[in-house]
């Protein structure tokens, strides 16, 4: 019989290796091995903000609150409706996502500066028209710059709250100015580089954000009806919940209505343990990353 420690182990690494290969996806494995241990120059060195916030376990609370947030932009929520197949293939979207923010953060330089080639090739491609008949193109300096803030504020939001190791006020700025540069690199307009320019271009944004038939379908899809199995549907409903209760009150209120499921509705402090619970549960689960290499 196995003792209790090898049984918790073992629960552990089953565990860690569902959230990895659902967040990573089949490749994952491969590509976390690629990403830290070829040798070469990086963007960012391993002291950066940027690394340890993107390597969080927060960053599952933050990357579901971002997408949230950027769905109150109509003509953004359009084009992702039309292009992106995040109905036919979440997971898929998820991967590459994933992938595309470790290969930034801490991958070489030679392999990011591939990523972000790859990315802005396929947004080059993407052109279409609202609902309204509002153009848009994928590559927009203006959009561009929505779905950047709306990631760092939601990433650095959640990180602040669940991270192991939140920054004080000048690595806030550092994390925003690191950031920065991966979204000039896909070519975003004027990214903010601090948190006041931050808070600044958010309200900028602010009169032209609200709730669409596409943005509320977004929500049903992520919040209460998520393709996920059902023993995962309690730490997601937590997950959702803590998401949720992320977002400035305005954004709260276009996203959910005032309705849905109760865990999406849970007061702030009971929301926040449950993020609190579900965050340090992934990061008790997920294995270590690969150690860097030493050369190069």
């Amino acid at each position: 019989m196995a003792s209790p420690t090898t049984a918790v182990r073992r629960i552990r690494r089953h565990a860690g290796e569902a959230v990895f290969l659902r967040v990573a996806g089949p490749d994952g494995a491969r590509n976390r091995e690629r990403i830290h241990s070829t040798p070469g120059p990086r963007w960012f060195a391993p002291d950066r903000p940027v690394r340890r916030v993107h390597g969080d376990a927060s960053m599952f609370v933050g990357g579901l609150a971002a997408l949230l947030l950027q769905s109150l932009h109509p003509v953004a929520m359009a084009a992702v409706a039309a292009h992106s197949g995040y109905r036919g293939d979440p997971w898929g979207r998820l991967h590459r996502t994933s992938t595309f923010l470790a290969v930034t953060t801490f991958g070489t330089s030679a392999d990011a500066e591939a990523a972000v080639a790859r990315v802005r090739e396929v947004h080059a491609r993407v052109r279409g028209r609202t609902a309204d008949g509002v153009p848009y193109r994928a590559d927009d300096p203006d959009l561009l710059a929505w779905v950047h803030i709306a990631e760092a504020d939601c990433f650095l939001r959640a990180h602040q709250r669940y991270g192991r190791h939140p920054l004080d006020p000048a690595g806030c700025d550092a994390y925003l100015a690191d950031t920065a540069r991966v979204a000039r690199a896909l070519g975003a307009d004027r990214p903010p580089e601090d948190v006041r320019e931050l808070a600044s271009r958010m309200a900028r944004f602010r009169p032209c954000l609200r709730p669409t038939a596409a943005s509320r379908d977004t929500a049903r899809f992520l919040l209460t009806d998520p393709p996920l199995p059902g023993a995962a549907r309690l730490p997601y409903a937590l997950l959702a919940a803590a998401a949720v209760d992320l977002l400035p009150p305005w954004a709260r209120a276009a996203v959910t209505g005032g309705t849905g499921p109760a865990a999406e509705r849970l007061p702030g402090p009971a929301a926040r343990a449950g993020g609190h619970a579900v965050t340090r549960a992934i990061r008790w689960a997920l294995p270590p990353a690969p150690p860097p290499s030493r050369r190069g």
